[in-house]
């Protein structure tokens, strides 16, 4: 099978869990034997082409105001020019129709589109081959992409997101399959309009692992339960208003227990001083970029405290991967991996303190903490299996290419008289 993917990002230029997904993918099929291309957006004029990981990657210079993926965050002017080209940035087509003749795939596979716009569609569908959309967030009603606003989520698009993404919902009839990587984000799209003629899917990402014979988190257990130890909770991930950061410390520093709080990761530089400005606790550290086998082995409950939809929370599946247990928010994509009380807790930003609460609970009931702990790995055994994932998508290939075939036929089929 030949197949060229198309998303804004790749290796090395790695922007979030889209992207280390989208290389895993790309990188495990070419491996099944499947012909691989990746078309990317890069900083550079052009069209050039490289090989990564012996993976054929093809940038091309991104005709807009700037590169988003910049170290420097433009103006507002700048951006919303930005945006305004990216509604149908019809001069990235170009680059589309060079590599679909470069490479000859039979079918063109889109991530996040981000810089591309929706005219990639018009291009692959002009060179007749059929469409797979893979959903990572909400960029198709949102130029955002999360649908976050004034500190809240958005129930409905606003203004300036109708105008930006007008016609997004019935240029995406072009597509023939459409992949969510969590049933929310699947649906949350097709309840607007979107996709009405391709086939529905969902397959989880995958974040393989493998633990260590020993584990540091059930040794962790055995001290808080004979030394009395301060039971240590962590955050991991962008520090940002709509992850819930604020929230947490400020419900942290509310707890009426011994306890610390780790906040690993980074974010824009005022949102850093503003979280550590609100860190008025000396068992609040801030420790930057940690990896996870290295954060994991630091802390007894991970916390998701997400204030947005997350489209899936591949932070809470490897928090669970190495028996550490959950705190999430009942939003977007999390519920489907954590599950209230299999391997964490659930709590809901629209009830502040049940975020607090969950933490008092698991202060209160060691027992309760030790067996979350014991089956969070097993709970998301499915997600931590590459194979799997591959083998869903490549079934979703196949399936496409056959339904793509049978079209074809009936459209070639002499009308009866």
């Amino acid at each position: 099978m030949k197949i060229l993917f198309i998303s804004s990002l790749y290796a090395p230029h790695i922007g979030g869990g889209a992207e280390i997904i989208l290389q895993r993918t790309v990188e495990g099929l070419q491996q099944r034997g499947c012909e691989v291309s990746v078309l990317v957006t890069g900083p550079d004029a052009g069209l050039s082409v490289e090989a990564v990981n012996g993976v054929k990657v093809y940038r091309a210079g991104l005709r807009n105001f700037y590169w988003h993926f910049g170290a420097q965050r433009p103006g507002r002017l700048a951006r919303l020019g930005w945006h305004l080209r990216d509604r149908y940035n019809g001069a990235m087509r170009s680059y589309v129709k060079k590599v679909i003749g470069n490479a000859q795939p039979q079918l063109v596979v889109c991530h996040n589109l981000a810089g591309w716009s929706v005219s990639v569609w018009d291009e692959i569908t002009a060179a007749k081959l059929p469409i797979v959309q893979v959903l990572h967030d909400m960029y198709l009603m949102c130029p955002s992409s999360n649908m976050f606003k004034r500190g809240q989520c958005c129930q409905q698009q606003c203004g300036s997101c109708q105008t930006f993404r007008k016609g997004h919902d019935v240029r995406s009839a072009q597509v023939a399959a459409v992949v969510g990587v969590s049933r929310f984000i699947l649906e949350k799209l097709q309840l607007r309009g979107y996709f009405s003629n391709a086939s529905p899917y969902v397959v989880h990402n995958a974040s393989p692992f493998t633990p260590p014979t020993a584990s540091p988190h059930q040794r962790r257990q055995t001290d808080l339960a004979v030394k009395k130890a301060p039971l240590r909770f962590g955050y991991m991930g962008t520090l940002s208003h709509q992850k819930g950061v604020a929230w947490l410390i400020e419900q942290f520093q509310r707890l009426p227990f011994d306890a610390t709080l780790q906040i690993a990761g980074r974010g824009q530089t005022d949102d850093e001083a503003t979280f550590k400005a609100l860190a008025n606790s000396s068992k609040i550290s801030f420790v930057g970029y940690q990896t996870p086998e290295t954060f994991y082995r630091q802390i007894d409950v991970a916390v998701v405290p997400s204030l947005w939809n997350e489209p899936f929370g591949m932070v809470a599946v490897e928090a669970c991967a190495h028996s550490v247990p959950v705190i999430a928010s009942r939003m977007g994509g999390l519920p489907e991996i954590i599950q209230d009380p299999l391997n964490g807790l659930l709590c809901d930003p629209q009830d502040p303190d049940s975020l607090g609460q969950a933490m008092l609970r698991l202060h209160q009931n060691p027992e309760l903490l030790a067996r979350l702990s014991g089956e969070a790995r097993v709970s998301v055994a499915s997600l931590l299996n590459l194979e799997l994932m591959l083998d869903s998508y490549q079934s979703i290939f196949d399936q496409t290419l056959l339904d793509d075939v049978a079209q074809r036929n009936r459209q070639t089929l002499p009308h009866p008289v």
